[in-house]
């Protein structure tokens, strides 16, 4: 294989006298996604040529990192193993082999296996680093309040914010979109997931919050429970923007959803409603009677006669059917097992209990 596995002393400076060049990542920065490595010229090169990868060199793969050298615009190498390199350019190329991404060669005839380069010398080898740790602590938010339309409270001005992860699966793909276009030493995570991709990640948020309260039935307050519904379905829709164009993955999302106080207070009186037809079915003789009791005495204080202190007794006859409609016609809500409301949330109690002669169940 092109690449062959090196021992070597690391204490000391015999490395740089033992190979022609060391290369290896200058930098641990985990905001870097790609950079080109750093070259260390040995004692026994003093004649090198820049831009060439003299034969018999050693190259460094850190953990969390992916190799890949680039000859002419074309990929040569690539290794996601971790450990110290030689060298042999008249060995056939270990980039087809198995490994870690065993999917690497077909990405890299799917995308010709060239890169471009401007304005670049007839002879030029470049290795580059790729960071394929998990990429933590990207936050979005909802650039505007939006309205979605809730099984359970019907539509519903929300906002959104949060943080998500994500990890290069196809360091190839990156590569290439990358070097195609920018030719550049080091490019950071903003540089890629900073503009374009972060808007379209923002903007199909709120989808994603959608199909989920559609597919569950549930409201907008229980879309954050479902985390990992939430990273599949994100994935889904980035799929081409994120996976196919640059070789990423989403692995995580931390998502906060909230209501508008006008929201809110809409929600509070509905579900206040909802309770007190619970509640009337749970004892419906004994809330009718409170009631008549409570409208009798009215009637008899009324200081505009008895007759139309009775009509109480009507009103409190009729709030205890409409309670009844309102908790029988509210729609039942699942929740994922083990789940916790989020800190901050609406307090809404979002389940329905059994009443007698319903057909209402409780999840």
């Amino acid at each position: 294989m092109g690449l062959i596995k090196a021992a070597v002393d690391a204490t000391g400076n015999v490395i740089g006298d033992q190979f022609k060049e060391f290369i290896t990542v200058p930098t641990s920065d985990p905001n870097v996604l790609v950079c080109r490595g750093a070259v260390q010229h040995g004692s026994g090169n003093s004649n090198y040529t820049e831009g060439v990868i003299t034969n018999g060199s050693t190259i460094v793969v850190p953990v969390g990192y992916a190799m890949m050298m680039v000859e002419n615009g074309a990929i040569k190498e690539f290794s996601a193993e971790e450990g110290t390199y030689k060298w042999d350019s008249a060995a056939q190329p270990s980039v087809f082999e198995g490994g870690f991404f065993k999917g690497i060669a077909d990405s890299i005839k799917v995308i010709g296996n060239r890169i471009t380069y401007g304005g670049q010398a007839a002879m030029d080898q470049r290795v580059y680093y790729i960071n394929i740790k998990n990429i933590t602590g990207n936050k979005f938010g909802s650039p505007q309040p939006e309205f979605v339309s809730d099984p359970r409270y019907g539509s519903v001005e929300i906002t959104f914010n949060g943080e998500y992860s994500f990890k290069v699966v196809d360091p190839a793909v990156l590569v290439t979109q990358l070097l195609g276009t920018n030719a550049a030493d080091v490019v950071t995570v903003n540089d890629v997931v900073g503009g374009q991709l972060k808007t379209q990640f923002t903007s199909n948020v709120s989808t994603c919050i959608s199909n989920l309260m559609i597919q569950n039935n549930i409201s907008f307050n229980r879309v954050q429970m479902y985390k990992n519904d939430v990273v599949n379905v994100m994935n889904t829709l980035l799929n081409d923007s994120w996976t196919k164009q640059y070789g990423l993955t989403i692995l995580d999302v931390a998502l906060n959803i909230n209501a508008s106080e006008e929201s809110k207070e809409l929600i509070r009186n509905l579900d206040s409603q909802i309770a007190m037809g619970a509640a009337y079915a749970a004892n419906p003789n004994g809330m009718m009677s409170a009631a008549t009791g409570s409208a009798m005495q009215n009637a008899a204080s009324n200081p505009n006669g008895a007759m139309n202190g009775f009509v109480g007794l009507n009103m409190a006859q009729g709030v205890g059917g409409n309670a009844i409609n309102a908790a029988n016609q509210a729609p039942v809500q699942p929740m994922p097992t083990g789940s916790t409301p989020n800190p901050g949330e609406v307090n809404v109690n979002m389940t329905t209990p059994n009443f007698p002669g319903s057909d209402s169940q409780q999840q």
